[in-house]
């Protein structure tokens, strides 16, 4: 990390407060030896006995990417579970992201439930956010995603859903600058209501409180991260899935995501300066899987060559049903912030401080 993260902090030794917080409050309370094993033995013990007589376990939220594929492998194969595979379609799959979810669905002998979100209102959403003028316009899409799984297990009273975030590959945040809370609805509905032209019936919404407090405190409906657990390095995840599934890697972290790979890849380095491999790299750093100047050398080179940042450009001004000179007028306009619309930040900021009290959340955003 560097100062395009405005925030950022180094010390006298010229460790940035990022690498300080990983050492000092995430590594001693992540146990991947033993203790991980014991606790993720007894965990798996209460997933299987709370699905006892149901057809299902539990819910795995499943992208296609590398971590919720490997997360897929690991609880039928290595944990013995058996979970519905959950898959939400925001309309910007991309092939490589639809070939792997059905090789490990139908290789693994699962059941897949895929939830397809209203494209009309989400391509509403997704202009209001570019026309915001703020840096995360991936919100709507990460929102459907998170929204769409919880209502699910609600609805069908499923108690567990597992998820692939980790901190292997995730101990290493992206600053609230450059990505702001996805699930906050406050900040959802206000930019929709300035930039949006139709009403969001069928979109999913959620908020913090419900899904922080009133799903695992009065619902008791958990969301657990067993790849926190055991030692989880991303080159070997990825080795055995292709050997394994015939898996098809991805450039970066999130890609198989269309509308990620642009957002990521073109849309925050090149309108912003912010590039988000930075943050992925250094969690790589900390965690033992990648040198510095192997990161600094990868950085040399832009996420995306000139060809494919055009055609991006274009197949997403089509997708959104805009000429290319609209998506252009979006990326010259004055740069916002989340501090320019309506928010509830402030809880965020208790929230977290009270996770991280608890032992709830290590590390975090700010």
């Amino acid at each position: 990390m560097d100062t395009t993260d405005s925030k950022i902090v180094f010390d006298d030794k010229g460790v940035c407060d990022h690498c300080n917080t990983f050492y000092k409050d995430v590594l001693p309370n992540w146990h991947t030896g033993e203790r991980g094993q014991r606790e993720l033995e007894a965990l798996v013990a209460e997933i299987r006995k709370d699905g006892k007589g149901r057809d299902f376990d539990c819910i795995i939220g499943m992208s296609g990417g590398i971590d919720s594929s490997y997360l897929l492998y690991l609880a039928k194969e290595k944990m013995g579970l058996r979970p519905l595979v959950f898959h939400v379609d925001a309309g910007w799959n991309s092939q490589a992201a639809v070939n792997n979810i059905e090789r490990l669905v139908d290789k693994l002998d699962l059941d897949l439930f895929t939830d397809v979100i209203d494209w009309e209102e989400m391509k509403d959403l997704q202009l209001a956010f570019f026309k915001s003028g703020v840096p995360h316009i991936d919100t709507p899409q990460d929102h459907a995603f998170f929204a769409t799984m919880y209502k699910f297990a609600r609805q069908h009273n499923i108690k567990y859903i597992l998820t692939g975030a980790n901190l292997s590959t995730e101990c290493i945040r992206n600053p609230l600058e450059w990505m702001y809370y996805q699930s906050d609805s406050i900040q959802l509905r206000d930019i929709h209501r300035k930039f949006g032209k139709r009403p969001l019936k069928r979109f999913p919404v959620t908020s913090i409180l419900y899904h922080k407090i009133w799903l695992p405190y009065v619902k008791g409906i958990r969301v657990v991260r067993p790849l926190n657990y055991g030692p989880y390095i991303k080159q070997d995840a990825m080795k055995l899935l292709e050997e394994k599934f015939g898996w098809q890697p991805y450039p970066q972290k999130h890609f198989e995501s269309r509308f990620t790979r642009f957002y990521e890849g073109f849309w925050l380095p090149a309108r912003f300066g912010y590039d988000t491999r930075k943050v992925q790299y250094s969690s790589l750093i900390v965690t033992g899987q990648m040198t510095r100047d192997e990161a600094l050398e990868r950085l040399k080179t832009q996420p995306l060559d000139a060809d494919t940042r055009r055609q991006e450009f274009e197949y997403v001004a089509t997708k959104l049903g805009i000429p290319v000179t609209e998506l252009q007028t979006y990326f010259d306009m004055p740069k916002k912030t989340y501090r320019d619309y309506k928010s509830q930040d402030g809880i965020y900021r208790i929230g977290a401080r009270v996770m991280r009290l608890f032992g709830i959340e290590l590390g975090g955003k700010r």
